[in-house]
């Protein structure tokens, strides 16, 4: 009996450790709607960007996002280009790294919650999260250069 209580207690000390209770914290701030309002590049110039295999940096730029972090899903809308409408997504914040960046994964899926691109994903720093803005870097590269997108939000 003493054993179990022992392994209980050790199992709730873990569950509870200080990057899991920042990663609920992270997860209650993005909970609700967000506009994606800028998003730049870490060098000069124009670019022809397409984001997540969907969409290009001015159809994205003025998108909506909706996070419902209970079930963690969600859904972005594009409304000011021809591939207009929602499109649903799966998202996680994992343990941070060993530098203790938080990344933010995001997985396209349908509305049965399937993925519909073979289970790929794609992975940003969680640059900024507060009750207001967030900003995500995507980390890239450009001839042989990294290159960082750098996606600024705000809380609607």
């Amino acid at each position: 009996m003493k054993k179990i209580l022992m392994l209980l207690m050790a199992i709730a000390i873990v569950s509870c450790s200080p990057t899991q209770k920042t990663i609920i914290a992270a997860k209650k701030t993005l909970k609700g709607n967000w506009s994606l309002n800028t998003i730049t590049y870490s060098e000069p110039g124009t670019f022809n960007v397409t984001l997540y295999n969907d969409a290009t940096v001015d159809c994205m730029t003025g998108s909506t996002w909706r996070f419902i972090p209970n079930n963690n899903t969600g859904y972005y809308s594009i409304n000011n280009c021809d591939s207009t409408g929602n499109r649903n997504f799966r998202f996680t914040i994992p343990q941070p790294d060993a530098n203790g960046t938080y990344s933010f994964l995001f997985k396209p899926i349908d509305t049965k919650k399937r993925s519909t691109n073979g289970n790929k994903g794609y992975r940003m720093s969680l640059a900024h999260l507060d009750d207001t803005i967030m900003t995500w870097e995507m980390k890239t590269s450009l001839e042989g250069k990294p290159f960082i997108i750098t996606m600024n939000f705000s809380k609607l």
